[in-house]
């Protein structure tokens, strides 16, 4: 026996408004995601406090080795040194691996020397900026490296 279906009971699918209503909404979800992204590059701060970091450990190694550890810091990157019978040679172990600045970052040019105590050389403050926030970075004569932001 064959029942004859009503024309309500025919439609199957979505209708043309329904898919539009559908893609719009996804659309609205995508944008909301992308735009709460985080920055690839990570925070200014965090780059700085990384940089920081690395110069502590860069005076613990002058201390450690008893031999003048040097900071070199660049536009583009920074890289850590140590004096060999007279001469800079680039340390080439980590955690002192020479380091590039993230892409957008300008940095002021800076050097500094820790002796075998730790005393740095001079005192240094480093402007780390983008996209209009500013970093510094202060290193003191005795040692001390701060961040501010």
């Amino acid at each position: 026996m064959r029942i004859s279906a009503t024309p309500n009971e025919a439609e199957h699918g979505f209708t043309l408004i329904e898919l539009m209503v559908v893609i719009a909404i996804i659309g609205t979800l995508s944008a909301a995601v992308i735009f709460n992204l985080p920055d690839p590059r990570g925070t200014l701060i965090d780059e700085a406090e990384r940089f920081a970091a690395r110069a502590v450990a860069a005076r613990d190694e002058a201390v450690i080795t008893a031999r003048e550890t040097r900071v070199r810091v660049t536009p583009t990157g920074y890289a850590f040194e140590k004096r060999r019978r007279g001469e800079w040679t680039v340390i080439d172990g980590k955690p002192l691996l020479p380091a590039n600045w993230n892409e957008g970052t300008q940095v002021s040019a800076a050097e500094i020397v820790f002796d075998p105590t730790g005393l740095a050389s001079a005192t240094q403050r480093i402007l780390i900026s983008r996209d209009g926030a500013r970093v510094t970075v202060d290193l003191g004569m005795d040692g001390t490296i701060r961040v501010a932001g």
